[in-house]
């Protein structure tokens, strides 16, 4: 029996195994609306579509498998494009589908018109209309199949008319339709890694969103080589923090000792990543880059070997071939010095050190400590990036998202529904900015609307508090009219919205208020009220930089006294 080019499409998304649906209903969708209706796939209707774009790229992040999202003519697409860079910039197979006008309305300047394929063009791998039944197939398995491929955004638009039509013929090579198995590198790279490590002394391993999967390889690795492992924010997540051999992250949400390894290191190792902040890695010394990607290969630092290969199996081979080390002299100054800085971190997250005020690092450490073993922390960007990302001790089992390449305010919680529609038993936690909230607060009602419990923390600090960081940084003085802000009453809001919420304004009621909201049946907000004037530890700060801070802070005095 033939479907309707909906159909079709709900039910290959269906076999695929897609379970979700994000969107906000209208006019253009309800022809696939009512597919789904008939199928497994759960809709989840968001308050916002970028809202929608987020939770899919949420899913699909943490999965690697296919997440969905959709809008309505017009606007309704419109909204979409912003979330989606989330999934663009950190390579995660999402399809987005824009319904659109009949075709006998296209190019008239009908009401709410667009051209959704030069819209999505930028965010997308892959975007194209089905302008006809005939076509839908073919171009619906192709748009899957570049999500997949490219780790990325396809887009289709749907024209009303054709999406209601009869389908001609189902989509075939349903089973082609998978993420892309790993790759092994050549026997001729992993020799010449394998040569170049041998003749090194002091090795430094950096780990990226690429080695998830390859955590006992990676600590077999470091044994055999007394390398330390360092990470990326988004390799954070692979080991416990407490492995001896996890040394810490590089760059702003780094350390000292890490900054110092890569510099000092003989040879720098990095694996499965594109680590952007050049002005952390190496200058000096031998570099090997592996990535399953090739474009990446060689465009951060100077490289003197890129070898195109998946992580786990480039490591498994590689093992067999190098020789063991017996030397550790740097491997434990290393360790001396991670252990120093850690006692700092300590120091800093430490409720006693205020009476009455709490220091945002104290709220990182309190969750961290309070969450489940398997708990996924959602951050978003901000100056509370920078909190969570240095101050959580993560379990090992745990799993740390963000909007880590795109650097987009204002995601955390829309990418926390996604993954928390997967599973509504598993913990799930945004730390959130108060600006960053603010943005995207009405996904809280969607939470509300279809159970999902998650919880969002949210530093308060009324203030958009990185821009003061960076505009201090330049030797500019902080613009407060334009960084500082009222916030509503967080607790009544959950409230509200017929959910929980919970207020800590003071050390001791810090604990108890995020113990509460964890242990919450439905979703929570915590609202943490911190202190505003938190510096961050920067493990490398140039000296011209910290005398921008000096004549910014001494700028800021003269303006308070001023008032101008």
């Amino acid at each position: 029996m033939s479907q309707t080019v909906a159909g079709t499409l709900v039910d290959v998304l269906e076999k695929i195994g897609v379970t979700h649906i994000f969107g906000l209903i209208g006019d253009s969708l309800n022809t696939i609306a009512d597919a789904v209706r008939h199928s497994d796939i759960e809709w989840i209707g968001v308050r916002h579509e970028e809202g929608a774009a987020l939770a899919a790229a949420g899913q699909a992040k943490l999965t690697g498998r296919l997440g969905v999202c959709c809008g309505t003519t017009g606007p309704g697409s419109t909204h979409l494009v912003a979330g989606l860079y989330e999934a663009n910039r950190d390579h995660a197979p999402v399809l987005a589908l824009s319904g659109d006008m009949p075709r006998k309305m296209q190019g008239t300047d009908y009401f709410q018109a667009t051209d959704p394929n030069l819209l999505f063009r930028d965010v997308s791998l892959y975007t194209e209309t089905i302008s006809s039944p005939a076509q839908a197939p073919a171009v619906i398995h192709q748009a899957i199949a570049a999500a997949y491929a490219g780790r990325g955004v396809a887009h289709l638009t749907l024209p009303q008319d054709v999406i209601g039509a009869r389908a001609d013929g189902s989509v075939s090579s349903v089973a082609t339709l998978k993420p892309p198995p790993e790759i092994i590198a050549s026997e001729a790279d992993i020799a010449e890694i394998a040569r170049r490590i041998d003749e090194a002394g002091s090795i430094v391993i950096m780990c990226g969103a690429g080695c998830h999967g390859a955590a006992e390889e990676l600590r077999a690795l470091s044994d055999r080589l007394k390398a330390p492992l360092i990470h990326s924010v988004k390799g954070k997540d692979i080991m416990p923090y407490d492995d001896p051999r996890w040394m810490g992250g590089i760059g702003m949400i780094g350390t000292k000792p890490v900054y110092h390894a890569a510099a000092h290191c003989d040879l720098f190792l990095m694996l499965g990543t594109d680590y952007p902040y050049s002005v952390f890695l190496p200058s000096k010394g031998a570099v090997i880059q592996v990535d399953d990607r090739a474009r990446v290969l060689g465009r951060r630092t100077p490289t003197e070997l890129g070898v195109m290969g998946s992580v786990r199996p480039t490591l498994k081979s590689l093992l067999d071939r190098v020789k063991p080390k017996s030397d550790s002299k740097f491997f434990d100054l290393v360790t001396a010095r991670r252990k120093a800085w850690d006692e700092m971190l300590d120091k800093q997250s430490d409720l006693a050190r205020s009476k009455d005020r709490i220091h945002p690092q104290a709220v990182a450490r309190a969750v961290s400590e309070l969450a489940a073993r398997d708990a996924v922390f959602v951050l978003d960007t901000g100056l509370n990036t920078l909190w969570s990302g240095n101050w959580i001790r993560q379990s090992g089992e745990q799993r740390i998202l963000g909007s880590f390449n795109n650097g987009a305010v204002g995601t955390a919680l829309g990418q926390a529904n996604g993954i928390q529609a997967l599973d509504r038993s598993r913990q799930v936690i945004a730390l959130c900015g108060d600006g960053g909230f603010n943005m995207l607060m009405c996904e809280f009602l969607t939470a509300v609307h279809h159970k999902l419990p998650v919880k969002a923390l949210v530093y308060n600090n009324s203030s958009f508090g990185l821009i003061t960081l960076e505009a201090e940084a330049i030797a500019v003085p902080a613009f407060k009219q334009a960084i500082d802000f009222p916030n509503p009453d967080y607790t009544a809001l959950a409230r509200a919205c017929g959910a929980v919420g919970f207020k800590a304004e003071r050390p001791g009621e810090l604990r108890d208020a995020i113990d509460k909201a964890l242990k919450a049946d439905g979703p929570a907000i915590i609202d943490c009220v911190v202190a505003a004037d938190e510096l961050p530890n920067v493990p490398h700060l140039e000296l011209e930089t910290m005398g921008n801070f000096a004549k910014a802070k001494i700028k800021e005095a003269i303006l308070a006294v001023t008032g101008g």
